[in-house]
């Protein structure tokens, strides 16, 4: 966030790619009226990830833009996503607000061509005009939000008037749909031509077009089905908390699934069609659930683990987001928690701190150095008694192999943090001193204060594609 403050904040554009782990680095209304400087553009593309093929949660950014009261762009098919962006930054540097770019999962794991836009030149290089707009002091906040707010009506009118929010014509007043995003194109892919035969609106830019939903009504016979992948904002919107106004279905009434990735064959039973069944799965096709690699050096390290902490009970290992928590999975079962990053620390510390001793955390060397070492300073400051085990692998592995961090240096930052340096001890990962391995950890476990032990052994990934 800071760099793409740094950027915008000279007046150049910053496009910030966010997955789906919590947006809130957009959600003040307080900061959003003068957060992009002075003619720069700030957009976030977050990918959504419903049914949750790699998140903890089905988070539908669109609240996010409701909440910090900006524009959100929801596109339907691939070249939408990139004439959104393009779009995105021209609606940011007009009105000198960030705009959330939303994906969801489908649409972020597919390709296709796109016809490209005249490449603009990069923002010259520019302060703000106001010095002072970002000291969000209650004065100057007060003064922000009162902006943001006026440029509320703006922003409905750029949403009736944009050529992503379509109104189409259709054969029957039998109902109209509200597609939005990407549950336009599971909507026609259930018609021939791709042609629906009821009235559609088509919402791809927010805030909601009323106007438009009110244009919509008329065409139909007081009957709404509404398409949107992720939570019923705009359902719920037109429900109302009274819900006695036109009859709306869709994923509050189980027309639609509540949870879950939608698809054409569900949109097509939410019409009343048999469906078409384009999402089937082969009988034959088995099931095969996420594994660590063979050779991977959390496989020792977990082994070790299992060993040392046999007989002191279960629920007392804490882990985090990374390769490593693969090991939840059997045949390990070694680990009983991955919340956030960081959170392995923060939740072994505060067990240990209630009496679950010995507590140990299992996190990456990268996941260390993004948000565990202030868990790591806190059990120190306390004397909270935990073992901090880092899985060292030397790299950032779930998302690529980019270089970690501290590769060479977690020991000195352990140090430095006032963990005492007899308690910091480094295992090599490996069957051959599995013995030696669980016995350090062990020892540590036994220990009344706060202990790290350092298993360092490089990704098997990034170790083998050196050699080629």
């Amino acid at each position: 966030m800071e760099a793409a403050l740094g950027m915008s904040y000279a007046g150049k554009r910053a496009l910030v790619c966010m997955k789906h782990v919590g947006l809130n680095v957009a959600a003040d209304p307080f900061i959003n009226s003068a957060v992009t400087g002075a003619n720069g553009g700030l957009v976030y593309a977050v990918a959504d990830d419903p049914s949750m093929h790699s998140s903890q949660n089905e988070q539908d950014t669109r609240y996010y833009g409701k909440f910090a009261m900006i524009p959100v762009l929801e596109p339907a098919n691939q070249q939408e996503a990139y004439d959104m962006a393009y779009y995105g930054f021209e609606l940011s540097e007009k009105f000198k607000v960030p705009v959330i770019l939303r994906l969801t999962t489908r649409l972020a794991h597919s390709r296709a061509g796109v016809v490209r836009s005249k490449v603009l030149n990069q923002n010259e290089l520019k302060l703000p005009g106001n010095p002072l707009q970002f000291i969000l002091l209650p004065n100057m906040a007060r003064k922000s939000y009162k902006h943001l707010i006026e440029l509320q009506k703006d922003f409905e009118n750029e949403a009736k008037e944009s050529r992503f929010n379509i109104l189409m014509e259709g054969e029957t007043r039998e109902f109209g749909i509200i597609a939005c995003g990407l549950g336009y194109n599971y909507l026609i892919e259930n018609f021939q031509e791709h042609k629906s035969p009821y009235p559609v609106l088509k919402i791809c830019q927010y805030p909601v077009p009323v106007d438009l939903i009110r244009e919509l009504l008329k065409k139909v016979n007081n009957k709404i089905l509404v398409i949107e992948e992720g939570y019923p904002l705009v359902e719920e919107m037109l429900r109302g908390y009274l819900d006695e106004g036109p009859e709306i279905h869709g994923r509050m009434d189980g027309y639609l699934p509540r949870a879950g990735e939608l698809n054409p064959d569900l949109v097509g039973r939410a019409l009343g069609m048999p469906g078409k069944k384009l999402n089937m799965v082969p009988d034959f096709i088995a099931n095969r659930p996420p594994a660590l690699c063979k050779g991977c050096s959390h496989i020792d390290t977990f082994l070790a683990l299992n060993e040392a902490i046999a007989g002191f009970g279960e629920g007392r290992v804490f882990s985090d987001i990374g390769c490593y928590t693969l090991g939840a999975y059997p045949p390990y079962n070694a680990i009983y928690t991955c919340v956030d990053m960081g959170a392995s620390v923060t939740m072994a510390k505060g067990a240990a701190d209630a009496g679950l001793v010995p507590a140990v955390t299992v996190i990456g060397d990268s996941t260390f150095t993004h948000s565990g070492i202030t868990g790591l300073l806190d059990a120190v400051n306390e004397k909270s008694p935990i073992t901090v085990i880092i899985s060292d692998n030397s790299t950032t592995a779930m998302t690529g192999g980019q270089k970690s961090a501290a590769t060479g240096r977690l020991s000195d930052i352990c140090r430095g943090v006032g963990v005492e340096p007899e308690h910091i001890k480094t295992i090599l990962p490996l069957k051959k001193y599995h013995k030696e391995n669980a016995k350090i950890i062990r020892e540590e476990l036994e220990y009344e204060g706060v202990s790290v032990v350092i298993s360092q052994r490089e990704c098997i990934q990034t170790a083998t594609k050196k050699k080629k």
